[in-house]
């Protein structure tokens, strides 16, 4: 853990989110996902031992502990998947909107998820390891703190690439957080595009 005063912009550790870029990774991700149908080769699918790779953009809800804030984020991830229903999550979590006094904070994580295929649906379930930068009140301070994620959704294939993510939930705990442990709960909903 972390706390520097922020008194001079110029050091502030806190990432810089850009909506734009987040909206043209996105854009790039379906423009890739859609335009891998036409290869001639195939790739390796789940039944014959391949894994999968994709990722996506979401919107997000979120209620946070400190101050009984709720506010709206926006987060990318990507998942690897293998044939035996386990796989691999990274997100980056950027709650910038909604802002009361300046406070906001991203998160980054890294964990386990594991799904299962029943027809169009592929609920999941995932726990996640990772790093929160909070930026308190008024600009006063910045720290980051080691956040633990507990989570899990449910997703919708529309065609072989292209999916909706219907439903995620996910429980933040921020067992190091200055003031006493912090814990935030999200809902989003998005797109996830397979990436061939």
């Amino acid at each position: 853990m972390i706390i520097l005063p922020n008194h001079d912009k110029r050091r502030n550790p806190r990432p810089v989110f850009s909506f734009r870029l987040a909206v043209a990774l996105g854009v790039a991700s379906i423009t890739l996902a859609l335009a891998g149908a036409a290869h001639a080769q195939v790739a390796p699918t789940a039944s014959s031992g391949g894994f999968g790779l994709s990722a996506g953009v979401t919107g997000s809800g979120m209620y946070v502990q400190y101050g009984e804030r709720k506010m709206v984020g926006i987060t990318g991830f990507a998942d690897f998947d293998t044939a035996r229903h386990l796989g691999v999550e990274g997100e980056a979590r950027f709650v910038q909107f909604r802002q009361t006094a300046d406070l906001h904070f991203t998160t980054y994580s890294i964990g386990a998820r594991y799904r299962k295929n029943f027809g169009r649906f592929q609920p999941y379930v995932k726990g996640l390891i990772g790093e929160g930068y909070f930026n308190f009140p008024y600009n006063y301070a910045t720290g980051h703190y080691m956040v633990v994620t507990a989570g899990g959704g449910l997703d919708y294939s529309l065609n072989h690439n292209l999916h909706i993510r219907a439903a995620d939930a996910e429980w933040q705990y921020w067992p190091g957080f200055t003031y006493g442990a912090m814990t935030t709960a999200s809902v989003s909903a998005g797109i996830r595009v397979n990436i061939p």
